[in-house]
């Protein structure tokens, strides 16, 4: 058991320095809103991954929010309240980062996209304090 409360602690941890880092580049003058959105949809993937982790569920290497939260609903089912933000922040996690397949976002969506990652963060803490 204390090597997977270890491995859930890690994944809390990085989210949580995901979304930190989200809210610093947020705050900045003339934010780069695409790395705020990629951080925000880093922040959820790793909260979710947190849970599995205590479920003792492995998921293969993957940054779809739809899939893992899928996954997450097979063992609770709460978690089709995560449903529509996983659809939205999925497109921030691969294709925003490359050019080519460049995303524009606002500032608004970046906004946005921060407020869905804790409103992640706030439900899996939630449900791993269960």
């Amino acid at each position: 058991m204390p090597d997977k409360t270890k491995w859930v602690n890690e994944w809390k941890q990085k989210a949580e320095n995901d979304l930190r880092t989200a809210e610093i580049v947020l705050s900045s003058e003339e934010p780069p809103t695409d790395t705020i959105c990629f951080h925000a949809q880093q922040c959820a993937d790793k909260y979710l991954k947190s849970y599995l982790t205590l479920k003792d569920i492995t998921i293969e290497k993957t940054h779809d929010l739809t899939r893992i939260n899928n996954i997450c609903i097979g063992l609770d089912r709460d978690f089709q309240e995560l449903s529509d933000f996983a659809e939205l922040l999925s497109g921030y996690a691969v294709e925003i980062r490359y050019p080519g397949d460049f995303i524009e976002c606002s500032i608004g969506e970046a906004k946005e996209a921060v407020e869905m990652a804790k409103v992640f963060k706030n439900f899996v803490l939630r449900k791993l304090n269960d």
